[in-house]
């Protein structure tokens, strides 16, 4: 490896960003080069075989796509697909002593006929769906703004044209309208939760972070709809790696970037690999990492983390299982999103407990089922012989109950989360678990502490920082990817219309970049 080289732009860190931003600046004619800590490239955007002898592919950590836009899958001719879910969701609950839930999917008649099952009227089913055609036309107008330069406030307002959307959705917390809108305690709580994935906050907060969040699960891909990745997370990040190579990026694993200089018009990128240091000239430096990272590689005071508050598990199972509420099939219930604990006053509960410094006491979370919709990432075998995979998202569960002893409360955490799933099954799900080939369940947790020590995400927050709303704001520059200095750009989660698995502010990086002067050929 030359212990010195020059490009128009060095990529520091390797997730699917860092790879958008690489392949659009190559297929521009830029000399690039990504360098990435890792051993490969994907971040938290990865497959992987968690249990030991399982031919499974898990999507380890990022699980499910919505807010990639179709524009970048065809700019970069990437190699990958996803597919559509066919049930949204099943809620299971509890009414009058009997088990019951309620599917969303199948249909509109089905859907309808579930919810005044669940309520015993239309009523709740009518403002469903007034509420989500409302989202959804905002999705149609706000979703294409996202790879554009970043619009005023009073611009995207007028693109919303409504007043009690822009005002549902971006001034008032979401709380109101839910609890104006809907009446059943658990219809309230599967509106609520898009609100919270990732995000710990309450539905009234002032803040409206919870409103933030909300609105980034509602408008992906000008719809809302969450798709599987077809052959797993890896698939994708392995798609955008390959249409990087061909457009000419260099790719350069075990790469751990420690310094960036700057004056602003040439910056010099410091990395260690292990054979030595080694340093690389730039026009432009792209950061596909935290704020916090781009901060300690600058030298500067790094902004204050925001903590993440999640729970991931996953589990290979050796097959489905039954559940208590009978008019449902558990294929049926499994294939869309599963919510666990997740009634309104529920989730009230359990952020007031961890507020308080307590895990919740019925930690809430949400499952579900890859392979029911994608089965390519197991082998044929564990096909044939119905094996599942299943992946659970916990709210509500922020770093700090974790600072103590990371690993006894994770335990806990755990157990207890288990046990709201088991409260609606007709068996316990450590009875359903497949054994990898040292006899030990197939399952695995991580806690916001364990995402920040395996991928340095901040606090183990999932967005990098607090989502912001995505128009212009004091300090955002015209894409939403500048900082003070100008050659240096963040390209990753942190910046404004990042988080999720979007590949935005990758696209963005490389437009802000493509638009300077001076980012000319240089010599090496």
């Amino acid at each position: 490896m030359p212990d010195r080289d020059a490009y128009d732009a060095v990529i520091v860190g390797g997730g699917h960003n860092g790879l958008v931003a690489a392949a659009y600046l190559a297929r521009a004619g830029r000399s690039v080069l990504l360098l990435e800590r890792l051993a490969g490239t994907g971040g938290a955007a990865v497959s992987s075989r968690p249990f030991p002898g399982v031919d499974a592919r898990l999507s380890r950590y990022s699980y499910l796509v919505s807010l990639l836009p179709k524009k970048i899958v065809r700019d970069l001719d990437l190699d990958f697909r996803v597919r559509t879910r066919t049930v949204s969701s099943y809620t299971p609950a509890e009414r009058a002593g009997q088990a019951t839930g309620l599917l969303v999917g199948g249909g509109e008649a089905r859907t309808r006929q579930a919810f005044e099952r669940l309520t015993g009227g239309h009523r709740e089913y009518d403002a469903w769906r007034e509420f989500y055609a409302m989202t959804g036309e905002v999705a149609r107008r706000v979703f294409p703004t996202l790879t554009e330069p970043l619009p005023e406030r009073a611009e995207l307002r007028a693109r919303v044209d409504d007043d009690t959307a822009w005002r549902t959705l971006f001034e008032e917390p979401i709380g109101a309208a839910i609890e104006e809108r809907f009446e059943d305690d658990l219809v309230r709580g599967v509106v609520l939760t898009d609100a919270l994935i990732g995000t710990f906050a309450d539905a009234h907060d002032p803040s409206l972070r919870q409103n933030r969040c909300f609105l980034y699960h509602v408008i992906g891909g000008g719809t809302g709809d969450w798709n599987v990745p077809v052959g797993g997370m890896g698939a994708l990040t392995a798609a955008i790696a390959d249409s990087a190579r061909m457009s000419g990026a260099v790719l350069r694993t075990g790469c751990e970037v420690t310094r960036i200089d700057t004056d602003g018009r040439r910056a010099e990128v410091t990395y260690a690999t292990e054979d030595g240091v080694h340093t690389a000239a730039a026009g432009h430096v792209l950061v596909n990492a935290s704020p916090q990272a781009l901060a300690a590689l600058l030298g500067d005071e790094p902004p204050a983390p925001a903590e993440g508050a999640q729970l991931k598990v996953n589990m290979l199972l050796k097959r489905l299982p039954k559940l208590r509420d009978t008019t449902v099939d558990p294929y049926e219930a499994f294939a869309g999103t599963f919510h666990i604990a997740e009634g309104y006053e529920a989730l009230a509960a359990a952020y007031a407990q961890a507020a308080a410094g307590r895990l919740p006491a019925a930690p809430p979370s949400e499952i579900y089922c890859h392979s029911l919709t994608d089965p390519t990432i197991l082998a044929p075998d564990l096909v044939e012989s119905g094996h599942h995979t299943l992946t659970l998202f916990g709210l509500h569960t922020p770093a700090r109950l974790f600072a103590h002893d990371n690993d006894a409360v994770r335990a806990d955490l755990l157990t207890a989360t288990l046990a709201q799933l088991d409260a609606h099954l007709a068996e316990p799900i450590a009875d359903c678990l497949a054994l990898d080939a040292e006899g030990r369940p197939c399952i695995e947790a991580k806690t916001p502490l364990d995402l920040e020590r395996d991928l340095r995400l901040p606090g183990g927050n999932i967005f990098h920082r607090d989502l912001a709303f995505p128009y212009a704001q004091e300090g955002t520059g015209r894409w939403g990817v500048e900082t003070r200095h100008p050659n240096i750009l963040l390209c990753g989660a942190g910046a404004v219309r990042g988080g999720g698995v979007s590949g935005i502010p990758g696209h963005n990086a490389a437009m802000a970049a493509l638009e300077r002067d001076g980012l000319g050929a240089m010599d090496g």
